[in-house]
């Protein structure tokens, strides 16, 4: 078990158990935001431009829970069948008074040497703490473990509060998709997808 580097409020990471799937499915990853980005094609034709723009009444949404297998690792993602093994995935989870608060599911691809961030969520009450970068910080170790060059995630364009939060961290946008959510309840949403370099 570690603290997050600097953490006083004793909130500790580790890798996910067994018994923490049931508390990882449970966690509400729900968000409010009362801005979006919008997508639109460059004027030169060639490219694309991300605008945030408000939104009225503001944007609320939950995610349908997932299936976990028994590592509490989330199935499915971008990049999911990517990943070589389950030595090359990891899930963390953050405990605030030995409560599951957060965790972070991740899968390392030799082939491209990219470590995706599969989910990772953080209880709205806790939110702002630092736990989610504590997070990301545990991600980028395994990450460095395997001889990953980056990380790489996907986020939708109506989740600006996490847009922000990955900016901060250090994450840049590298490609979008217009169509990933096509047959889903996020029909119409756009796939925004960010990266950084390993530290």
């Amino acid at each position: 078990m570690t603290t997050a580097p600097g953490s006083a409020d004793g909130v500790v990471y580790r890798l996910a158990l067994p018994q923490d799937a049931g508390a990882i499915e449970a966690l509400d990853g729900s968000f409010t935001t009362d801005t979006v980005f919008e997508v639109a094609a460059a004027e030169t034709g060639f490219g694309f431009v991300l605008r945030e723009v408000p939104v009225d009444p503001p944007v609320h949404k939950a995610f349908p829970p997932e299936e976990h297998d028994e590592q509490g690792v989330a199935g499915g993602g971008a990049g999911a069948g990517a990943v070589d093994s389950a030595a090359d995935t990891r899930t963390y989870v953050a405990l605030d008074g030995g409560e599951v608060c957060g965790f972070a599911a991740v899968g390392y691809a030799a082939w491209n040497r990219r470590l995706t961030i599969e989910d990772i969520e953080v209880e709205p009450g806790r939110r702002g703490r630092g736990i989610g970068r504590a997070l990301m910080d545990c991600a980028d170790r395994f990450a460095r473990e395997r001889g990953a060059e980056h990380l790489w995630l996907e986020v939708s364009s109506v989740n600006a509060p996490a847009v922000h939060a990955y900016r901060r961290m250090g994450f840049t946008f590298c490609g979008l998709d217009t169509t990933l959510y096509g047959g889903t309840p996020a029909a119409g949403e756009q796939a925004l997808f960010m990266s950084r370099p390993c530290s």
